[in-house]
């Protein structure tokens, strides 16, 4: 299997991306297809003591800016290691592709690139997020602001595929994010929503959540709308670091706090581990024809070997296959048309 990297999407490329991936070639054996400025890549592999021998380097001279329009990946941008990338995922030169780089463009990009699955008319941004009962995934998390029922019900049959291919869920519970739990509450999108969302065949939708019960793990699969779920993720991010922080800034007040630490260290680690985000790597765009995450923007080393791990996932399982095997006749259950 080769994974196509971007090697110079985000806050830390590319040294932290090439770093990933030596560790995901390393623990996974995988095959390794590194975009960017090639001189630049094999620079900073020297300074650092890097042995990229085992990589596999595709030219790209320019780099996608966070502050570009989106769109502009498929003009502009068309020799950026982003858009390059794609181009090479598109070509089959490898079977999915990972950046760190602008979110918006990446979207574009796979959308009008890699192209979308057959019957899906809006690719959905997917976070797997850790909450008290396990890891769930949070279906739209901004590629689609503004939605319409029947995009809501796709989301739901695209996080309930990923949900049963990836992390081995047999009856995943769907929920729509809302303002209360009945079925009369939140905006007429909702309303409508639940209704259509309760009709859909073989899908156990359980009804409306509220934010503050996503994290107890009461639904393996949660439906927004992408302003509302990019809501959620990075609050529930926010809310995580702030926690973690000021655990620490507790136990490390004094020394008698200090030695209380070394009582409470064992669930401390553990608390910690089940809320890092990094240990999911990314959210996968879903609804493409061949897999492509989205790594966070901040990846260090360890995120972006664990997306990678998750694009793995997304191949070994073929996702992409599944849904669009769903999707056959999609539209008589109210899941591919708008």
């Amino acid at each position: 299997m080769k994974i196509i990297a971007d090697a110079f999407g985000g806050d830390n490329a590319p040294l932290e991306i090439i770093k990933g991936c030596l560790d995901a070639q390393k623990a996974y054996g995988v095959e390794i297809l590194l975009v960017g400025d090639t001189k630049k890549i094999q620079a900073c592999a020297a300074e650092n003591g890097l042995d990229i021998q085992n990589f596999e380097l595709l030219q790209a001279d320019d780099v996608f800016q966070m502050e570009t329009q989106p769109t502009e990946i498929l003009k502009a941008g068309k020799n950026t290691s982003m858009a390059v990338g794609l181009q090479a995922l598109a070509d089959g030169k490898g079977d999915a592709f990972i950046s760190a780089g602008s979110t918006g463009a990446l979207l574009v990009g796979a959308t009008f690139i890699v192209k979308r699955i057959k019957g899906v008319k809006r690719p959905a941004l997917g976070a797997v997020m850790p909450s008290a009962e396990g890891p769930f995934i949070l279906v739209d998390t901004g590629a689609n602001v503004e939605c319409t029922v029947p995009m809501l019900c796709q989301f739901a049959r695209l996080g309930d595929i990923y949900m049963k291919k990836i992390l081995g869920v047999k009856n995943p519970r769907v929920a729509l994010a809302n303002i209360g739990a009945e079925e009369t509450k939140g905006t007429p999108l909702q309303v409508e929503a639940y209704q259509a969302l309760a009709k859909l065949p073989d899908m156990q939708f359980t009804g409306n959540i509220e934010v503050r019960d996503i994290a107890f793990g009461k639904a393996d699969v949660v439906v927004a709308d992408g302003f509302t779920g990019n809501v959620i993720v990075k609050m529930y991010e926010g809310v995580a670091k702030m926690i973690t922080n000021s655990l620490k800034a507790m136990f490390m007040k004094n020394l008698a706090s200090k030695l209380s630490y070394l009582g409470v260290k064992g669930g401390m680690d553990e608390f910690k581990k089940k809320m890092d985000y990094k240990q999911y790597g990314g959210a996968p765009i879903i609804g493409v024809q061949k897999p492509v995450v989205k790594a966070h923007g901040s990846s260090d080393a360890r995120a972006f070997c664990n997306a990678i791990k998750q694009a793995i996932d997304c191949t070994q399982n073929d996702v992409c296959g599944a849904i669009a095997e769903a999707l056959k006749g999609g539209e008589a259950h109210g899941t591919a048309s708008e």
